[in-house]
């Protein structure tokens, strides 16, 4: 769909009663088909056009066309979550999302990710508290076999399931918990705060992922029952957007689902804030640094009238650095982190506040928390202005127009959208409600939902640190006891449900031919400062995405300076001399624009995403951050103070040291074994002239580089380049250095310690190949892809999907023009640490032996070549892909040599490269873990074991 380069709030506002139609589309319907709405965008509205029918068995099917790109989305949402769940069975609806994906009656276990992955697609599923969906996206001639999956599963799923899948799905929801939320710091902060809001058996008083006790209940039974409770297609929607015809989707769903029968009939559950009468103080103690507050109060439901304006209040407490939060927390470096929002599900909203308290002030969170509500207080005396309804329209007209980028992103609108409101397309209405909400309807919801209003206040603080909580805790919630509460269920004995078709559901759809691929046609220039552009017009949506690549990354930074670079790109987000901080944040909210800078190893990276009609404003005060900052003493020691606990946070994560210490294993004493946010010692370090000396010697235009994508024509945008940083010159030190090969001890397990913790990180990998487009480090991806670089690879069927030691394995290739590395990894159950070491080992030598099958070969071929029908549809993708062009100075012809070498590399070579560099004895194992759980195991497995 394409957009015009118009004001869009003004577009908008004109035509926002001109979208829908009730004309049925011309040309007879397959049988079965009723037609339900068509809605199509009349002149330059925003909107995503979309026609609806019905199947008889209640499917709704939503269809969008959009031809820009050989590809489409699929998505099936079932109107079903944790909040549809029996009380002691939680965790079912996102344990059953994940036993869909083990098969069905035509499609064998773990079938479903190979299929997909060989069409050259992407898939998943997410469960939440209301809805699950499903949803694959892959090249547009893969559309029949896609629903062909879909149907199956939803039709012919309980047949083919087995108690083995049911038992190893199980292991790996318990691991996904284990690493997502009871290994992760704060990680059960929501779980604990809903079971203490909602009423003992509210819909969501229990987490989407569910309380381990009832998770090892669940049966078989249960399975059977949810699937034929809430999987029929008069529960489901069914959405497809890309380069289709309505007329081949509806012949299509008609086909695959029109004989699935209907399921019971699901009612609209009741709306149901949590009702609060005082405050309720909740507490614990976590593996964590900082000590954390927060604060929610119940409001509305999604969709409620006054929602926009609880949004707004909440930007105006906690969105940003104009917020008052940070202003009274963040900046006088009382607080790490504050902010406020508004949660919305489709029963019940919050109004939540948080902060991390700043050890470095000595205030407990009794402290934070009155400054919080005093913040509340001052909202009277405060009131509304304009530039809080302005930015606030500002982001939600931006967000809609970034969301049209991709088919995905339009078709997750569609699906949402209908799920819960039926009605698929709301952006207009959204955007009216948000430009009809007046400083009056502000003050009005802060009065009526959180002024004086009760709410749950969570203390989150470190081991041994109870005396920083808020409050003593007053409130105890009910827990669910089987033996009080009882275990049987209210599904059972429900009819089982059979289609009856007249064709072979066993036969899987051929595909038609590969769609023909455009690479995105580029143009080039320099700039009179040395940077380099690389551009292309992509017409889709009126925005502009730019990357800015300044050669100022941390790899010119020595191991003392470490996080330098990093340090500087913060301070470039900070005041500059003819802006504060707030002031230009404001200025870009205004705009609907974004600026993120960070640093890379060996740039750093200005990011830009503007509606194209406010480019020039936008660019303009980019180059007021780049040229103009000012480095003043108030942000600097801001930053660092952040930063240094940062650090002190991160060291409780078992990814972060692990990280470390593979660099330091991989690359010694020299700037790419350091972490690039720096260490402890080197930002208590550093100082604000150490980041004015890096900035005055090394943030220099020559050598640049500066990627665009933008609805603008070349002869549009080239005047709008030329201008921006045009009078910015000078070059610095050129990137020089050779990656060192430490001496280290192979064969070897480097053992980091990590209280407490139930999962251990584990890496095992070892020194390989620099990066290339065409070369041996493309090779080596493509021989790693079936061993661990994708969902069917050895290592995570092995370690995930058989044994349900983690949630996820994996290795991969990775690396750049000075070094590189082979990895594999995974987190894993800490009392299977050495079990899990061995199953990699046994992957790495089978391979490295066997080789590679005839099977996978044909599997890798076919899953890679057919992948590129996805590789440029959003400007981000075809910024990617032009950064690559630019770094190896090649042209879009590499993709064509790429294709070449997929289909013609051979399997005497892969084998050649497996043998060469997937030998364990040359690699070292590092785990970060609980030492006294897993030395014991490590030991067992004879390698010698150094403590770092």
């Amino acid at each position: 769909m394409k957009l015009s380069k118009l004001n869009i709030a003004l577009v908008v506002a004109a035509g926002i009663t001109a979208c829908s139609s009730q004309q049925a589309p011309s040309g007879s319907l397959p049988a079965g088909v009723t037609f339900i709405e068509q809605h199509q965008p009349q002149g330059d509205v925003v909107a995503i056009p979309y026609q609806k029918f019905e199947l008889a068995n209640g499917l709704t099917v939503i269809v969008h066309e959009d031809h820009s790109d050989p590809l489409v989305h699929v998505d099936v949402t079932y109107h079903v979550g944790s909040a549809r769940e029996e009380l002691g069975k939680s965790g079912f609806a996102h344990f059953f999302e994940h036993m869909m994906f083990q098969g069905s009656e035509n499609v064998a276990d773990e079938e479903h990710f190979r299929i997909v992955t060989e069409a050259g697609g992407t898939l998943n599923g997410t469960t939440n508290a209301d809805r699950t969906n499903y949803f694959q996206t892959v090249p547009v001639n893969q559309l029949e076999k896609m629903l062909w999956l879909e149907a199956d599963r939803m039709g012919f799923f309980l047949d083919a399931v087995t108690q083995e899948q049911f038992d190893i799905q199980q292991a790996t929801v318990k691991n996904e918990r284990g690493q997502m939320v009871d290994n992760r710091p704060y990680g059960r902060l929501w779980e604990r705060v809903s079971q203490a809001k909602y009423e003992f058996g509210h819909p969501y008083s229990w987490p989407v992922i569910g309380h381990m006790d009832d998770i090892d209940r669940t049966t078989m039974d249960d399975l059977k029952n949810f699937f034929l409770r809430w999987y029929g297609p008069n529960n489901a929607t069914l959405t497809i957007g890309g380069a289709v015809t309505t007329k081949e989707v509806l012949e299509l769903a008609e086909k695959y689902f029109g004989s699935i029968p209907r399921g019971p009939e699901v009612e609209a559950m009741a709306k149901s804030p949590a009702q609060l009468q005082e405050n309720r103080y909740i507490s614990m103690e976590d593996n964590v640094h900082l000590p954390l507050v927060f604060i929610s109060v119940p409001t509305v439901y999604a969709g409620h009238p006054d929602a926009p304006a609880l949004n707004v209040l909440a930007d105006i407490l906690g969105s940003g650095n104009n917020s008052m939060l940070y202003q009274s927390l963040v900046r006088p470096s009382l607080a790490v982190q504050a902010s406020a929002g508004h949660n919305c599900m489709e029963l019940a909203c919050n109004f939540t506040m948080m902060a991390l308290a700043h050890p470095a002030a000595g205030k407990n969170l009794a402290d934070i928390e009155a400054i919080i509500r005093q913040n509340l207080a001052a909202i009277e005396e405060r009131g509304v202005n304009d530039d809080d309804l302005n930015r606030a329209i500002a982001a939600i007209e931006a967000r809609s127009i970034f969301g049209l980028q991709s088919v995905a992103g339009k078709v997750s609108q569609l699906a949402y959208n209908q799920t819960f409101f039926n009605q698929p397309d709301r952006i207009a209405d959204i955007l009216q409600a948000y430009q009809s909400v007046t400083e009056d309807d502000v003050m009005r919801v802060y009065r009526q939902y959180v002024q004086d209003k009760p709410g749950v206040i969570m203390s989150v603080v470190p081991r041994g640190q109870t005396h920083l909580i808020a409050a003593e805790d007053n409130y105890t919630p009910r827990v669910y006891d089987p033996e009080v509460d009882g275990t049987e269920s209210k599904l059972a004995d429900l009819p089982m449900r059979r289609a009856t078709d007249t064709f072979d559901r066993s036969i899987q759809p051929e595909a038609a031919a590969n769609p023909a691929v455009m690479v995105p046609d580029t143009w080039s220039m320099t700039l009179a400062n040395g940077i380099e552009v690389l551009a292309t017009e992509n017409d889709e949506t009126p925005t502009s995405s730019l990357l800015l690549k300044i050669p100022a990354g941390s790899y010119y930074n020595t191991t003392e300076q470490a996080g330098l670079a990093s340090m500087l790109a913060s301070m470039l987000n900070e005041s500059t001399e003819n802006y504060s901080t707030e002031d230009m944040s404001m200025a870009l909210e205004l705009l609907g624009s974004s600026v993120r800078i960070s640093a890379g190893d060996k740039d750093i990276n200005v990011f830009v995403s503007s509606l194209t009609s406010n480019l020039p404003q936008t660019l303009a005060l980019v180059e007021e951050k780049l040229r103009r900052p000012a480095f003043t003493e108030e942000d600097f020691n801001r930053l660092k103070q952040q930063q240094l606990q940062g650090l002190e946070h991160s060291l409780k994560d078992g990814g972060y040291l692990a990280s470390n210490a593979y660099r330091q294993l991989m690359y010694g004493d020299h700037s790419m074994a350091m972490p690039s946010g720096g260490t402890i010692d080197t930002i208590t370090d550093m100082t604000l002239q150490d980041v004015q000396a890096f900035y005055q010697q090394q943030f220099k235009p020559a050598g640049g580089s500066l990627i665009a994508v933008s609805n603008l024509s070349q002869s549009e945008l080239t005047p709008v380049l030329t201008s921006f940083l045009s009078d910015w010159q000078g070059s610095a030190e050129s990137l020089a250095f050779e990656a060192p090969w430490p001496e280290v001890d192979t064969a070897t397990v480097y053992l980091v310690h990590k209280d407490d913790s139930p999962h251990s990180e584990i890496r095992i990998g070892r020194r390989a190949l620099t990066r290339d487009l065409t070369g041996d480090f493309y090779e080596a991806y493509l021989m790693n892809f079936v061993l661990g670089g994708n969902f069917n690879s050895r290592i995570n069927l092995n370690l995930r999907e058989d044994k349900g030691y983690t949630y996820g394995a994996r290795s991969g290739f990775s690396g750049n023009e000075f070094a590189g590395v082979f990895t594999a990894s995974a987190s894993v159950r800490a009392d299977v640490t050495a079990a899990s070491i061995e199953e990699f080992i046994y992957e790495l030598n089978r391979f490295r032996t066997d080789g590679i099958t005839d099977e996978e070969l044909a599997f890798m071929r076919s899953a890679v070549n057919q992948s590129e029908a996805l590789r440029y549809e959003t400007p981000n993708a075809k910024l990617g892909f032009m950064a690559q062009m630019q770094e190896f100075n090649a042209g879009p012809e590499f993709t064509r040599e790429r294709n070449h070498i997929v289909e013609t590399i051979s399997q005497q070579r892969i084998n050649e490269l497996a043998a060469q560099y997937l030998d364990p004895a040359e690699m070292v194992i590092v785990v970060v873990g609980d030492v006294e759980l897993v030395r014991p195991q490590l030991e067992a497995l004879g390698y010698p074991i150094v403590e770092m």
